[in-house]
């Protein structure tokens, strides 16, 4: 059983339908890319698994419960947890700070003190900084305090969306290593939005691409790899 299937999803803001019809399904432990052009529908997607727009028709099922009515909190502590692409951190607290505001959801201090500690470990950069204020960061710094204060809500499900965006190629390599090295290391599963293409490639097992609010391919990551050129898809 997949830990999240989306069957049938629609969804659109207002009047405006974005995704039509879209299948998908992401395995516990998997790292999954979701890819397309500019507008595809990817974030609307990826917003409407985490509740943040409803629901128009289709379904989604996380853990063999559907969720499809439940509110954006109700899906956080069932372990789903998103990380959007804006740098979202609370730029006049300190990096400490922000960690314990995205252990919100973490009743037992205790749990969320052995979270923090597991946090700083696989993100030896947020360590570093704890002191200082998060709007001081660099924007890859910001990046990765970002993706600390979802860990720390110990989800199952993590869903991130364009995390290299607006970064330089070489933090870009560094945001996805450490990806792939939380998942494998944390038991974690990934959803990922992603216009890189070849980053992207480099750590997920399963891709899908979406044109126009539909998703068009599903292949393997190796097989998306062998292609060489993804003109055709986007």
């Amino acid at each position: 059983m997949s830990l999240l299937a989306v069957e049938g999803l629609a969804t659109g803001y207002a009047k405006k339908q974005i995704v039509f019809g879209v299948d998908l399904r992401v395995e516990a432990g998997e790292i999954v890319a979701l890819m397309g052009h500019n507008g595809a529908g990817k974030t609307t997607s990826l917003k409407a698994i985490a509740g943040l727009l409803p629901l128009w028709s289709g379904g989604i099922i996380f853990d063999g419960e559907p969720i499809g009515q439940a509110t954006s909190a109700a899906r956080v502590r069932r372990g789903l947890s998103l990380v959007p692409q804006e740098r979202f951190v609370f730029a006049d607290l300190t990096v400490a700070d922000n960690l314990e505001l995205g252990a919100f959801s973490v009743a037992d201090p205790t749990i969320a003190a052995a979270q923090r500690e597991k946090v700083l470990t696989l993100l030896p950069v947020l360590a570093e900084r704890r002191r200082q204020l998060a709007g001081t960061l660099s924007g890859g710094e910001q990046r990765m305090l970002g993706l600390g204060m979802a860990l720390m809500r110990r989800p199952r499900l993590l869903l991130l969306d364009e995390p290299s965006l607006g970064l330089a190629p070489l933090l870009v390599e560094r945001i996805m290593e450490t990806i792939r090295d939380i998942a494998r290391h944390d038991n974690l599963t990934v959803l990922l939005v992603e216009q890189n293409v070849r980053h992207a490639l480099a750590i997920a097992q399963r891709v899908y691409i979406m044109r126009t609010g539909r998703l068009i391919v599903e292949e393997t990551g190796a097989a998306m790899a062998a292609r060489g050129e993804w003109w055709d898809l986007f």
